[in-house]
């Protein structure tokens, strides 16, 4: 298992384990680094993957100067090496929506974590981290996604989510990959109001879409992420 890096935006690194066997085309599990004053990292890799992303960390800084630990909703593939993290970087603590921190994460963090509101922002030195609750989109009562405001990068998790090992950053078509993924996987939360969340995050008018599965996107994010809420609206809600 080897884990590889690659910086998406200034001082955003993507860090990506491809695991051939899932799909039919292999699956990428990816976190990002925020390098800065207070360096933060959304999505911790299975606990299994902890070794390989660990060494891949390392090549930017030292494991013990992260400060953040973040992710998108409690699901092994987002927090499951928060432990591990906690142990390796004294200084680090847990940041996750206050549902998500009160239902789960309170229990499972070796350290308390610190509870975000919907629009709260961590301050890292350069770079300013908002919280953005989207409970069940893509995944769960606890889910939210973080956008990076210097850079205009949203950290959107499971949105978007497609097969391959393609490139860390692409301009390339994410819509079709993700609902080809979608019709395999049938892992979205479909509510009502899962268009409209789409919808809101396109409003953030984001120049980056850093993404868990699959490369992640630059170029016309608000239409990419209004275009994704179009196609479940018609494919799956038939609604609005």
């Amino acid at each position: 298992m080897e884990t590889t890096l690659d910086e998406i935006a200034p001082s955003i690194f993507r860090l990506s384990t491809l695991v051939p066997e899932i799909g039919p085309e292999g699956f990428t599990f990816n976190q990002f680094l925020l390098l800065d004053d207070e360096p933060l990292l959304f999505h911790t890799g299975h606990r299994s993957m902890f070794p390989s992303i660990r060494i891949a960390l390392e090549r930017v800084m030292p494991l013990d100067r992260l400060r953040w630990i973040t992710f998108g909703h409690v699901e092994s593939d987002e927090c499951g090496a928060m432990n591990e993290l906690l142990g390796s970087a004294p200084a680090s603590q847990v940041a996750h929506g206050a549902i998500g921190c009160l239902v789960s994460v309170n229990e499972m963090a070796d350290r308390a974590p610190r509870p975000l509101a919907d629009g709260e922002v961590i301050e890292l030195g350069t770079m300013r981290v908002r919280h953005l609750d989207t409970a069940h989109v893509p995944h769960g009562w606890d889910a939210g996604i973080l956008f990076e405001e210097t850079t205009s990068t949203l950290l959107c998790g499971d949105l978007f989510t497609h097969l391959g090992n393609g490139p860390a950053l692409t301009t390339s078509d994410i819509i079709e990959p993700a609902m080809e993924a979608e019709a395999i996987f049938r892992s979205t939360s479909l509510a009502p109001d899962t268009p409209a969340v789409m919808r809101q995050l396109a409003e953030l008018a984001p120049t980056t879409l850093a993404l868990m599965h699959g490369s992640s996107f630059a170029g016309d994010c608000s239409g990419a992420l209004r275009d994704l809420a179009d196609r479940y609206s018609t494919t799956y809600l038939s609604v609005p």
